[in-house]
């Protein structure tokens, strides 16, 4: 596996972001793609050791798509310069919590948690399970690795939600509307391919706890159909 490929191809896309470079880069893009798969490939073989719901997967559809949707945004760069997947018992989609990578140049991240703001029956899920499991999260969010690595991030409200108590002990987290997770991969760390495996599957087996719990919060949870 060459992560250099990865960053080079991502870094050239952020200064040349067209459908026509694209087009005379489709080779690179191959490659960097590949080697991302690869690399997503490795990480759930290593992730099955300690989480048999994603032995399952494959790489290639965990990975997201380059493309924007650019209707309704100011920015229309028709690529997001960036390789992202998410790896999860169901797959790329956002629920049931799993492990997440996004990687891009300077800006690459581990995540985990729940990030689905769109799926208010979720959101409600949570919030329930919180006042009745509060003793539990605490213990997570509270533990040696959690302390040393992550903070409960995502977009949350100015107040406690209507129908909670605004003086519950777990009142901040009430006001969330994502419970999500995020830790910081530097570009040289994402370079060294070895050391990134062993540091990324180390941090998401750290997050473990904090999936799992969310993921007992979200099991009646049925992802909407498409019309």
């Amino acid at each position: 596996m060459n992560n250099k490929v990865i960053l080079e191809f991502l870094t050239l896309l952020q200064e040349h972001n067209s459908f026509e470079w694209m087009q005379e880069n489709k080779k690179l893009y191959q490659e960097a793609k590949g080697e991302f798969e690869s690399l997503i490939g490795e990480m759930i073989v290593r992730i099955s050791a300690y989480d048999e719901s994603v032995a399952w997967l494959s790489a290639k559809d965990l990975v997201f798509r380059l493309n924007r949707d650019t209707r309704f945004s100011k920015n229309k760069s028709p690529y997001n310069p960036s390789f992202r997947a998410h790896i999860s018992s169901a797959g790329r989609l956002p629920i049931p919590a799993g492990y997440f990578i996004c990687i891009k140049p300077g800006e690459s991240i581990l995540g985990g948690g729940v990030f689905a703001t769109q799926f208010p029956d979720a959101t409600t899920m949570v919030r329930d399970y919180l006042t009745g499991h509060g003793e539990a999260f605490m213990g997570i969010i509270n533990s040696r690795d959690f302390q040393e690595n992550f903070q409960v991030l995502g977009e949350k409200l100015k107040n406690v939600p209507r129908g909670y108590d605004k003086d519950h002990p777990l009142a901040e987290f009430l006001k969330h509307k994502s419970w999500d997770l995020e830790y910081a991969i530097c570009d040289a760390q994402f370079e060294d391919v070895d050391g990134f495996l062993d540091l990324s599957v180390d941090i998401f087996h750290k997050m473990k706890p904090f999936n799992d719990y969310l993921n007992q919060a979200l099991a009646s949870f049925t992802m909407p159909q498409r019309p």
